[in-house]
């Protein structure tokens, strides 16, 4: 079962201004050093993760080792969810289960510990958290809901702003109270006005699915009110390399050149 854990609001002359969102890195130590060196100059007071840290990828360990070095927050996702609870397998398609099932061999008892006491979802500063969809689901693609499923997510989520993961894809989604629209989510900075609800998906730093084997990140800016995508090259051979060395089904390296989904 997955349980919340409760944590302390943050205090009101704390607001959270800078935040680096990351998602879906997939034991992919190579991608996650480099963006975590790129947030180190993007001036962000605080990372958080939004889960599928492993899965796929061949250095969950050290992946999960490096986040709580960095006392980086991390929510949970559905591969954690599967790792600790196998009644999840039928979700899972093959290859991906067969690589849960390595993955659960390189982890220690103190990272499967870790993942049991991960947060399903964080609600804070008028902003949500989460891996799938609003309000608090693991699996649930929200860029593949139909456009009244949208709406009505919109109209059931309370916070201002949210941030998914899962599809391993850059999305920007906007509800100005009557209409879903999607929008243009490029390379660079964008502002969000105010007077409506945006879902942003945070794309995935160890495994991206949109031709671009780049990791990629958002930043959030609350005070400016804007967003900054961030893409990121890093040494996806050596990744490929240690994937296919630790006996993982060779669709999860091609995957990483950016031409496989």
């Amino acid at each position: 079962m997955c349980r919340e854990r409760s944590e302390p609001n943050i205090a009101a002359d704390a607001r959270l201004m800078r935040i680096a969102i990351v998602s879906d890195i997939h034991g992919n130590l190579e991608a996650l050093r480099k963006v975590l060196a790129d947030i180190d100059r993007s001036n962000v007071e605080r990372i958080i993760s939004l889960g599928d840290n492993v899965g796929y990828g061949p250095e969950p360990e050290r992946v999960l080792n490096l986040l709580r070095e960095r006392n980086i927050l991390s929510l949970m996702g559905n591969h954690e969810q599967g790792l600790i609870d196998s009644s999840h397998a039928p979700l899972f398609n093959p290859l991906a289960w067969q690589s849960l099932n390595i993955t659960r061999k390189l982890l220690s008892q103190g990272s499967l510990d870790y993942i049991r006491d991960m947060r399903v979802k964080l609600a804070e500063d008028q902003s949500l958290f989460v891996h799938g969809s609003p309000p608090d689901s693991l699996t649930r693609y929200f860029i593949a809901a139909s456009l009244d499923e949208k709406r009505q997510i919109f109209h059931d989520m309370e916070e201002k702003m949210c941030f998914v993961g899962h599809s391993h894809a850059l999305a920007l989604v906007s509800f100005d109270g009557k209409k879903v629209e999607h929008d243009l989510f490029p390379e660079g900075i964008i502002h969000l006005p105010r007077g409506r609800k945006y879902i942003v998906n945070a794309g995935s730093v160890g495994q991206p699915r949109d031709g671009d084997s780049r990791a990629k990140y958002v930043v959030w800016d609350s005070r400016k009110r804007r967003l900054e995508v961030h893409m990121v090259p890093y040494d996806v051979g050596k990744t490929v390399r240690k994937i296919l060395e630790l006996g993982f089904p060779p669709h999860n390296a091609e995957r990483l050149s950016g031409h496989v989904h």
